[in-house]
């Protein structure tokens, strides 16, 4: 299992990457890992979608 410091550094690497569509990023990617039957690699995109949601969530911890 891949540990949970590895998913936000993955996530940290898609934002700077994608920037504001980062977490849009991640979601295509859950979508293309269940194209190929990758339920590891699915489940991974998710945990990492997640910890986008969280680094980009405002410091108040309010979504807008």
């Amino acid at each position: 299992m891949t540990s949970d410091l590895d998913i936000y550094r993955a996530a940290n690497l898609v934002i700077k990457r994608y920037g504001s569509d980062a977490v849009i990023e991640a979601a295509r990617m859950v979508d293309r890992m269940l194209e190929l039957d990758d339920l590891e690699g699915r489940d991974l995109w998710r945990r990492i979608r997640r910890a986008i949601l969280v680094l980009q969530a405002p410091a108040d911890g309010v979504r807008h």
